[in-house]
């Protein structure tokens, strides 16, 4: 069957996030939908929140460019992103249809990104958090082994940010994050560095929730920082990825989604 098209919260411009569809939202005159990306993008976010769920039908062309208020072409080539992506499969005779979720390609910055969008729950951050736990440690024993002074400035300049910033900034958020990206970076293999783009949406979700803002919580944090740093600059393998893992179960810990 064939779902409407609706657009709500989530994916119209400026949205919030929401779980429930809601009636028909007009898209404001000033934010043209000109731009496949754009199209893709609220599409994308639908079918993440679940608007769309898998085996359902888009809703036809005619709909969905009075909708989007773009051509055929534009259209296509946003049907055809979201196709590359793993999200839809088009159909003989049957129509653009949303793919499961096993499909979707989660690696892709678009993919994560709309993930944020739509609204994020437990099991997605479990998801984030299994798979960090599976390279991250790993990159940080490497990082211990090879790193170099240019290595260790970035760690420090990460943690230096962490420390100077208030703990709900988004400065303190991007110093987090550029610690993360610096142990990639210092691990010397480059995939683990394609991977920060699953790092960085996994923290901007951990700060989305719930930033460490209470004392104890920024205390904790940026001493478990601290020790992944100190373990790397100590050439300790073993002491730099058991810290990684702390830092990664203490995040899932402060958003209730460990057990």
């Amino acid at each position: 069957m064939r779902a409407p098209f609706v657009l709500s919260g989530a994916n119209k411009p400026g949205g919030v996030p929401s779980g429930a569809a809601g009636g028909l939202v007009v898209i404001p005159a000033g934010r043209a939908r000109s731009n496949h990306a754009e199209v893709a993008r609220s599409l994308g976010t639908a079918i993440i929140a679940g608007r769309y769920p898998a085996g359902a039908r888009l809703p036809g062309d005619g709909e969905l460019l009075a909708a989007f208020g773009v051509s055929r072409p534009v259209l296509r080539e946003s049907v055809k992103t979201l196709a590359a992506k793993g999200l839809l499969t088009t159909k003989a005779r049957v129509g653009t249809v949303v793919r499961e979720r096993a499909a979707w390609n989660m690696f892709d910055a678009d993919v994560l990104a709309w993930h944020l969008e739509a609204g994020i729950d437990r099991r997605f951050l479990r998801d984030l958090a299994e798979i960090r736990l599976a390279v991250e440690p790993a990159a940080a024993a490497l990082a211990a082994e090879r790193r170099g002074p240019t290595d260790l400035a970035a760690l420090e300049a990460g943690l230096a940010r962490m420390r100077d910033e208030a703990s709900d900034s988004a400065g303190f958020a991007e110093g987090d994050l550029a610690l993360h990206v610096a142990i990639a970076v210092a691990s010397g293999n480059p995939f683990m560095r394609s991977i920060g783009g699953v790092i960085e949406v996994a923290l901007r979700a951990s700060f989305q929730l719930s930033a460490p803002v209470e004392a104890a919580e920024r205390e904790a944090t940026l001493t478990a920082h601290a020790a992944i740093v100190a373990a790397i600059a100590d050439r300790d393998p073993a002491g730099a990825a058991e810290a990684v893992r702390r830092v990664i179960h203490n995040g899932l810990r402060r958003h209730g989604a460990a057990a």
